[in-house]
């Protein structure tokens, strides 16, 4: 087993890990944090997808021993005081249809918010290619994002 300490939403944790366990194992299976969901397991949707140090990352592919020291956000994370404008935008723009891809659309978002605050239409498109939506949502999910960075929709 391998130490691994890391802050999940602001709150540090410590704990051994196996190791070839995967982040998203830890944070879903020991943290019980259930934003980030098990798909596809090889980087391809973006369902798991949390921050690490600021920075957009599928949880399937990060070892847990690799984020040592690391400062680690789930949507849980972009909750911690009440909605984010972030969030009451998705659901301004009926952006969560079944909600299974939405917890890792709204991370990547907001990481993707975090480096260009005054995006257009095509770079939000790009930031969240990465992610897809099974109900075909990306209109509404790429107003919503525009509409949190205060851009016209």
């Amino acid at each position: 087993m391998i130490p691994v300490a890391m802050s999940v939403n602001g709150r540090t944790v410590a704990l051994e890990v196996a190791p070839g366990s995967f982040l998203l194992e830890v944070i879903r299976d020991a943290l019980d944090l259930t934003s980030p969901k098990e798909c596809c397991l090889e980087g391809e949707c973006g369902a798991c997808t949390v921050m690490v140090d600021g920075v957009g990352m599928n949880s399937c592919l990060v070892l847990a021993a690799e984020v040592n020291g690391s400062d680690i956000t789930t949507v849980e994370g972009l909750a911690a005081n009440g909605l984010s404008e972030l969030q009451g935008a998705f659901l301004d723009h009926a952006a969560a249809q079944c909600g299974y891809c939405i917890p890792g659309q709204l991370v990547a978002a907001r990481a993707f918010l975090d480096v260009n605050s005054n995006p257009t239409r095509a770079e939000v498109r790009e930031a969240l290619a990465g992610n897809l939506c099974r109900c075909a949502g990306y209109e509404q999910i790429t107003d919503a994002v525009l509409d949190a960075a205060g851009a016209p929709s």
